[in-house]
């Protein structure tokens, strides 16, 4: 019998589809058991006896639309920018540091400039400024020219980004390393440090204070070599990395001179051509420490650095590259996002103290072909779980060449709301460990990524050289190639990430329903099992609950400890930090479930991810509630608002949809949380009690969910 193919049946019909276009692995077998099962109906039905039970197949269900829904896609003319006012409004950097005197800031720079002849001494510096709105060229004021002070770094290199593939530098420690062997343990200890106990040749971040023209000279090879922009001398520029040389106290110096030596060298440039301006970009390097991964291969809870010392070490690092003169900031090198997190909420708090805009740019490491960083994350992992940031370029460098990085650029290139750069190395190292990649190789391996229109910036990493950089700007002006466009504005969803992304908006179920999967065994008040094994110490145990939980279909896992006779914020933080080790739990995002603020802020600060916090609420009072909320922001949290104020517990729609109404206006309005990642609880609470008060719970539940959803 032939039916019109719009008349089958919705399961039939996935069946079918499924077996003629070798859909699923188990197509044939589905259909052999719905065919078997079409005849048993059939003779059932004859027999007049039950029919049995039909094979499931599962349909999806289709998401409720909303007016939001209806988003129309716009062109974007530039990249998504912080919720400050001075980055919403563009306003120009007043370049004043000395004006800048948050206790903060006061306190990383007490006694660090006291006497130019002492500490620079090399560079021949007689003065220590950290003011860079003078001396400056009285160029016209429109592009493609530039003045500090009075332009917006923001609006121009957006301008410029949009205009042309636009050149970064190359490495810095090829170029030391070719300075050859008069470049010894003396020459890096210089004068200033002659006397010091420690050996300290390889710590190329020093050679700004004792070797200057060194360094200063590379920059301005790579200035004429075509790059507009130029990285400092300080990938290794924070206490923490500069503990392995006892130099922590001279943190702050190392990436002022390292900034201002770059700053006297792009200013040198672009005074000999004013239609090209040259840019600083201060460099945070990723540290030789590591928040996600453990030290000890016997216990994967032991860390040897928190997120707390990252945010302090690299808070000291910005300030010294901001006084030392830099234009942008970079987080580079990123081997584990905990870390860029770290980074990037010490930026965040810098620029919150020093009330100015600065561009920054987070460039990651995929360590080898299997385009993870080396804490796990994919591509768009890793950017899911930065973005809220709001960089305005993020991109790809080092581990691999060129010809390595092309699938996950183009990943990167298409995920991205910003723009996006690539800094490769000259080709994977070869067995001495050095890199065989000419300019001329580099130029033409980088070259798919100009051809498909992926990038905004390109530059070099290890192996790279000015004649490097050179080529490649030959090639984009020998081609006319074009940047990459930003891609429309689209309507905003809950992105979060594990180890891989999830975006919560396109998520179904196991059952073809349009939800996302908790899974709750991780709860001390969900699974007695969990509760025994926490109890008693046993969190390898604990993880075989979580790792069950994803197979079976959870697409995020509630963690809970809260127990009075558990010490909450410590187990919370070790389970997290077993967790993030584990591959097939991490793979998830993770939702920290606590009823005491400090422990879900505990834990977060050990996801690498980017996680819900369940949950906030008007109940502490609307002061403590936008605190709250901040935080989670800085952190990039999504957030789960309970439908609680000060007077109590919401139980009519009503009271439902006013406080979340309200928790809503405050959270967008004032504290600027992004929309997207609000998750409403309006509190089911008690039914099918028998009691009279409750008879409507479920009804008002129901009712309050429909216009919470069209409201906020």
């Amino acid at each position: 019998e032939m039916i019109p193919y719009s008349k089958v049946e919705p399961d039939l019909r996935i069946l079918s589809e499924n077996l003629v276009f070798n859909k699923s692995s188990s197509a044939t077998e589905q259909m052999m058991e719905r065919t078997l099962w079409e005849k048993a109906k059939d003779v059932a039905i004859k027999n007049g006896s039950s029919v049995p039970p039909k094979p499931r197949v599962i349909v999806k269900v289709e998401r409720k639309k909303f007016p939001y829904d209806d988003f129309v896609e716009v062109e974007a003319l530039e990249p998504p920018a912080p919720c400050s006012e001075y980055a919403q409004n563009k306003i120009p950097n007043h370049y004043k540091n000395s004006s800048i005197v948050h206790p903060s800031i006061l306190s990383v720079r007490n006694g660090k400039l006291t006497d130019a002849v002492a500490q620079f001494k090399p560079t021949g510096w007689t003065d220590l400024r950290m003011d860079w709105d003078t001396d400056l060229l009285d160029v016209p004021a429109e592009f493609p020219y530039f003045k500090r002070s009075r332009d917006s770094v923001r609006s121009y290199i957006t301008t410029l980004f949009n205009s042309e593939v636009t050149m970064y530098d190359g490495a810095m420690g090829t170029m030391i390393q070719k300075q050859g062997k008069w470049l010894d343990e003396a020459a890096f200890r210089g004068e200033r440090f002659a006397n010091i106990t420690q050996n300290v040749k390889g710590n190329n971040d020093l050679l700004t204070l004792t070797q200057p023209s060194v360094i200063k000279d590379i920059y301005l090879g790579y200035l004429r070599g075509g790059s507009r922009l130029i990285g400092t001398n300080t990938f290794s520029g924070t206490s923490i990395a500069q503990a392995d040389y006892k130099l922590e106290s001279i943190v702050y110096e190392l990436n002022y001179a390292a900034a201002r030596l770059a700053r006297e060298a792009c200013d040198e440039i672009t005074r000999e051509d004013p239609t090209k301006p040259r840019f600083v970009v201060g460099a945070c390097g990723p540290t030789n420490r590591t928040g996600s991964i453990s030290p000890s291969v016997e216990d994967s809870s032991i860390r040897n650095v928190t997120f707390d010392e990252l945010v302090t070490a690299y808070y000291e690092q910005v300030v010294g590259l901001m006084d030392g003169g830099a234009d942008i900031l970079i987080v580079e090198t990123i081997f584990d996002t905990l870390n860029a997190k770290a980074a990037l909420y010490a930026i965040g708090e810098y620029l919150e103290h020093a009330q100015v805009d600065v561009p920054v740019f987070v460039s990651g490491t995929l360590v080898d072909l299997s385009g993870r960083t080396l804490s796990g994350q994919t591509t768009e992992a890793f950017y899911a779980s930065i973005r809220h940031a709001k960089p305005m370029c993020v991109g790809l460098n080092c581990a691999l060449g060129a010809q390595q990085m092309v699938p996950f650029v183009k990943r990167l290139a298409a995920c991205a709301e910003c723009f996006v750069h690539v800094y490769s190395n000259a080709g994977l190292p070869n067995a001495m460990g050095g890199y065989d990649d000419t300019p001329e190789d580099m130029a033409r391996y980088n070259e798919e990524f100009f051809r498909n229109k992926w990038l905004n910036m390109v530059g070099g990493c290890c192996g790279s050289t000015p004649a490097h950089i050179a080529a490649m700007k030959a090639l984009l002006v020998e081609k006319q190639y074009e940047p990459r466009k930003l891609p429309p504005k689209r309507r905003p969803k809950m992105w979060l990430s594990g180890l891989e992304d999830l975006v919560v908006d396109d998520i179904y179920n196991h059952l073809g329903m349009p939800f996302l999967n908790v899974g709750e065994r991780c709860n001390v008040a969900g699974s007695i099992q969990f509760k025994k094994l926490i109890m008693a110490s046993k969190y390898g145990e604990a993880m075989d609950v979580a790792k069950k939980q994803v197979v079976d279909g959870a697409h995020v896992i509630d963690i809970n400890v809260d127990d009075g006779m558990l010490d909450g914020l410590a187990a919370m933080q070790k389970f997290v930090k077993i967790a993030v080790t584990e591959p097939e739990v991490a793979k998830v995002p993770f939702m920290l479930d606590a009823s005491k603020f400090e422990i879900v802020l505990a834990g977060l600060k050990w996801c690498q991810g980017k996680a819900i916090v369940n949950s906030i609420s008007l109940k502490v009072g609307e002061a403590l509630f936008k605190e709250h909320a901040t935080l989670l922001r800085k952190h990039g949290a999504a957030v789960v608002v309970m439908a609680f104020d000060e007077q109590g517990q919401a139980a009519t729609a009503d009271e439902k949809i006013r406080i979340c109404k309200r928790s809503y206006d405050i959270l967008v309005n004032e504290v600027r949380f992004p929309p997207e990642d609000i998750i409403f609880d309006p509190n089911v609470l008690t039914i099918g009690t028998g009691m009279e008060e409750h008879a409507n719970y479920g009804i008002d539940f129901i009712t309050a969910t429909k216009v919470i959803k069209e409201q906020c």
